[in-house]
């Protein structure tokens, strides 16, 4: 008995264009989706550093970002402020969050100020966000690791 001899197969190759295409897709999706925490960081303001600045534990569940340039110009929600113009703006945000049902106990107020800014303006930051019924704050700086502190006897 003969027994016909068995043809090899070429090993057959996948096409690989659609998974690379939707590999790419996937990527971009994802960019689009990822939030950047820098988005609600501004070039112009130059943190002071701390030795006692910490990053927070956890993120803030609702962040509202108040920022103070060296010209003392206030940026807050996309719009460039005159500090008597803050106020209206936060009440504003306000009636906005309780629109929504969310409570301002649970909203963090970030205030970044510019390492020249004088100290009394981000006090009047404070107050306007006080008179707006805000309740939390959270003031940003950069670690550093000199002695930041001042002793004085």
């Amino acid at each position: 008995m003969r027994f016909k001899q068995r043809k090899q197969l070429d090993a057959s190759e996948g096409d690989l264009t659609p998974m690379i295409d939707m590999t790419f897709q996937l990527i971009a999706f994802f960019m689009v989706l990822i939030n950047f925490t820098e988005v609600e960081q501004d070039q112009r303001i130059t943190l002071p550093a701390s030795e006692l600045a910490q990053p927070p534990d956890v993120p803030y569940d609702e962040p509202l970002t108040v920022q103070i340039t060296k010209d003392e110009t206030i940026l807050f929600a996309r719009d460039e402020l005159e500090p008597d113009a803050l106020l209206p703006a936060l009440r504003r945000e306000a009636s906005i969050i309780r629109a929504y049902d969310k409570q301002l106990s649970d909203v963090t107020i970030i205030i970044r100020a510019d390492e020249t800014v004088r100290t009394g303006v981000v006090q009047d930051a404070i107050s306007a966000c006080q008179e707006a019924e805000f309740e939390t704050f959270a003031l940003r700086g950069k670690t550093s690791s000199e002695d930041t502190l001042i002793l004085r006897e």
